[in-house]
């Protein structure tokens, strides 16, 4: 207690001018240890950047702070868009643009957008770019995130998505499409149904009531939302007398393709009809009545009706030998496949191959039209063997496949299939069960 009096005493043995400067030292020391180092102070970025309703905790004091400060623009990117053109519309200086693209490698991307990706921007209380989401889907996300140097560094974000089962069957009343509509099968899927079994089945012809196909494919999750279809696994069509079934395959090299339990091709040298989800007006006839000159000539081909614009595919690989006009042919293109068959397409809208060019199966090659001698929109197709024209619905059928899966990939190829068998077999056996026969 004796000490404690004396310390006011001693104090009093200080000039007046010496007690006020201890003060102020004192008062500088405490402000010190209260106010920390701001060069250690720096926004990290985080695994997602926030979002106007992103839920901020007590964990990240300097984020928090930020965040009020931050002005969230997004914009869709439309058809002619370029990253100048939305940067102008947002406000932001082609400076800041410069500076993005060129600090940071992942920028690159950015010249690849295309119209229905989404770019977020947020802008600072003095209008600068501190950040930048570029969405180009539900499962990619770039970030960029302003530095205090001035450039910009960025994360890619990529979400995995849920990968779900999902099986249909579908009974033919009047076409494989408005069927597999009826079913709910997705366009995308009866499209590839169509391209799977094209060599072997002609789906302007060949279809008839009571016909039917089934099909197992995935479907893509985020979140519990759907956002997609993925890969279509398996699928068969079934016709009075025989059932076709489809299993995909991948290579090692990631490459892929279907084939039958046996490991043959479902690809044809050939596709069986050069149009898809048509309707045939006139098949082959030697001694067909002309529409146009009302007198008997052979019509060495088949007439499929389409809208103009329909697209036109190659049956099959080749070269195209000749592609121009004439007044009966209107536009047409002859197209070689070896030494030995050609195809022909005639009464094109448009062309989009030329003389010479190397095409494969199913390129688009014109576009159904009305050209030349002919009462309507349509494609004339001829098939031709040693230069002998021949139907078409007869002779492909003698044509072989495509190569099968290699000796020394069978085993690999049979693991696989068993698989996408037993899937394909447990799904078709729970929707007879549920009673969802169509």
């Amino acid at each position: 207690m004796a000490d404690t009096a004396e310390i006011p005493n001693t104090l009093r043995l200080f000039p007046r001018r010496h007690l006020l400067l201890l003060a102020l030292l004192l008062l500088m020391a405490t402000l010190a240890l209260l106010i920390p180092d701001q060069q250690n102070q720096r926004v990290m970025l985080p695994v997602a950047l926030p979002t106007p309703d992103t839920e901020i905790t007590a964990d990240e004091p300097d984020l928090a702070a930020s965040l009020p400060d931050w002005r969230w623009i997004e914009e869709s990117v439309k058809s002619g868009d370029s990253l100048a053109r939305i940067f102008q519309r947002v406000g932001i200086s082609a400076g800041t643009l410069h500076q993005l693209v060129s600090s940071d490698d992942n920028a690159a991307s950015l010249s690849r957008i295309f119209p229905g990706h989404r770019l977020r921007f947020a802008l600072d209380t003095d209008n600068r770019l501190v950040a930048l989401q570029y969405i180009p889907s539900q499962l990619e996300q770039l970030e960029f995130l302003r530095q205090e140097d001035g450039s910009y560094s960025s994360q890619a974000i990529v979400h995995e998505p849920e990968i779900r089962l999902s099986y249909h069957k579908a009974v033919i009343d009047d076409s494989l499409f408005l069927a597999g509509q009826n079913a709910g099968i997705p366009q995308g899927m009866i499209m590839q149904i169509a391209n799977i079994f094209s060599g072997v089945i002609d789906f302007i012809y060949d279809p008839r009531k009571g016909d039917s196909f089934d099909i197992l494919y995935e479907e893509k999750y985020l979140d519990g939302k759907k956002i997609g279809n993925g890969k279509l696994l398996a699928a068969s069509y079934s016709n009075a007398s025989e059932t076709y079934t489809a299993y995909r395959y991948e290579y090692e090299n990631g490459t892929s393709g279907y084939f039958n339990s046996d490991g043959i091709s479902m690809r044809k040298p050939f596709l069986r009809a050069p149009l898809d989800f048509t309707r045939i007006s006139s098949g082959f006839n030697l001694r067909r009545l002309h529409p146009v000159h009302k007198k008997i000539r052979a019509h060495r081909g088949i007439d499929y009706v389409a809208p103009t614009g329909t697209p036109v595919f190659a049956a099959g690989d080749g070269r195209v030998q000749r592609a121009g006009f004439s007044a009966a042919n209107g536009n047409y293109v002859f197209i070689s496949h070896g030494s030995t068959y050609t195809t022909k397409y005639l009464h094109l809208d448009k062309r989009f191959v030329r003389t010479g060019q190397q095409v494969k199966q199913r390129t688009v090659i014109g576009t159904v039209g009305s050209t030349g001698y002919s009462t309507g929109p349509h494609l004339h197709y001829e098939f031709l063997v040693n230069g002998v024209h021949r139907d078409p619905r007869t002779v492909l059928s003698s044509l072989p496949s495509a190569d099968p899966i290699p000796a020394d990939e069978k085993p690999r190829f049979n693991r696989q299939v068993q698989v996408l068998h037993n899937q394909y077999l447990q799904q078709q056996q729970q929707f007879a069960m549920s009673g969802s026969a169509p």
